[in-house]
């Protein structure tokens, strides 16, 4: 391959002005359009990959490094593999601002489809926690574009069908001659007679206005797995929009939104729930009810249970999304001290403090244990 710098014509100190004026210069000289010799396309080629690379920072440093271009790559594929993202001055320059122009691709490649995918759609389902918990089916509305029944996606009145443009002969774009500092080259512009499609509409279908679709409002059943939660997102493929000019159905995503509930929290695949415990029932022990998704279960509390222990029902918490089995229910007790005693209850309970030997004024100080004691000394070093 031949040297980058050897191709522009320009030094190895070069600066990216000077690189740049060199390249112009060339382009203007070797460009398809303006030069018909038969080894003109191939040059250009070679003068483009080298700007391509001298042009940015980073591989023009790894090509002086190396002699390689190092996987830059886009343009050896061929001419009409090459992303001319980078030169879009230049071609602008060329062009008057139209992109590549006569280059291939895009304008002048074609005319367009009328047809086009729909675009997506995005509701909302509120759920309650039990839904979330088990799963469920729900009917929600939803406000959407769908083929007109009239034309059938064709845009046409019935009876009538699309004609070919006479002003592009079908082609969707017009090439005209445009002068630029090349000389005088063919550029393609959008047929502004059809738009691009290539064809006109001579008898729009009436009811959808020429559009091939109608908005409308339908109702739509989902069945919403268990394990969902706010945020969650799913996706019915082929259920959102139709396309305008009889394209294809977009996409329908349903945001999940959770409502919280009065007794429950959820973690994850878990439940929260809090239960208050009168003190002698905890000081005894017990069993609490409570009503879960599930009906009524019982809660046991051991004698001498302390507030803030937390018992665990499994498998009664949340259903696992893509996956099989549930999480748990965790019930934290609170114990209540009681706040209002009279008379006979305060003395009741300071004979039962008389009775445990229990220091009603000064408590008792918890011991530290030995690991605790060598662990501050440790600090204090």
């Amino acid at each position: 391959m031949a040297d980058h710098y050897e191709v522009l014509g320009v030094g190895r100190d070069a600066s990216a002005e000077e690189i740049k004026r060199a390249y112009r210069k060339l382009a203007r000289k070797l460009h398809p359009d303006v030069n018909p010799a038969p080894d003109a396309s191939e040059e250009f080629k070679n003068v483009t990959r080298a700007y391509e690379v001298l042009s940015d920072q980073e591989k023009r440093r790894n090509y002086d490094a190396t002699g390689h271009e190092n996987g830059t790559g886009g343009m050896g594929g061929g001419f009409g593999g090459a992303d001319f993202g980078g030169f879009q001055d230049i071609f602008e320059t060329f062009f008057g601002g139209g992109g590549s122009g006569g280059m291939g691709g895009g304008r002048g490649g074609g005319p367009a489809s009328r047809a086009r995918r729909g675009q997506d759609a995005l509701i909302t389902a509120k759920l309650d926690l039990s839904d979330a918990v088990f799963g469920t089916e729900k009917t929600l509305e939803v406000d959407t574009a769908v083929v007109c029944p009239t034309c059938d996606g064709s845009c046409c009145q019935p009876g009538t069908h699309p004609e070919t443009c006479t002003i592009c002969n079908g082609q969707g774009a017009i090439r005209r001659p445009v002068r630029s500092i090349l000389g005088t080259v063919m550029a393609a512009e959008t047929c502004s007679a059809c738009q691009g499609f290539g064809t006109v509409i001579p008898d729009p279908c009436r009811e959808c206005s020429g559009q091939g679709r109608i908005r409308e409002r339908t109702s739509l059943t989902i069945k919403i797995p268990a394990g969902v939660a706010t945020g969650t997102r799913i996706q019915l493929a082929g259920r959102g929009e139709a396309g305008p000019g009889g394209g294809p159905n977009a996409d329908l995503y349903v945001e999940i939104e959770v409502r919280q509930h009065e007794v429950f929290v959820r973690d994850g695949d878990h439940l929260l729930a809090t239960m208050s415990v009168p003190m002698a029932a905890a000081a005894l022990g017990t069993t609490l009810t409570l009503d879960t998704f599930d009906g009524e279960k019982d809660v046991p509390v051991k004698a001498g249970t302390q507030s803030g222990e937390v018992q665990t029902l499994k498998g009664l918490g949340v259903g696992r999304l893509r996956s099989s089995g549930r999480g748990d229910l965790k019930v934290t007790l609170r114990v209540e001290t009681p706040t209002k005693l009279d008379d006979e209850q305060r003395a009741l309970l300071e004979q039962l403090a008389g009775l445990r030997g229990e220091d009603l004024v000064h408590g008792t100080t918890e011991h530290r244990g030995l690991f605790s004691k060598f662990r501050d000394n440790l600090k204090n070093l």
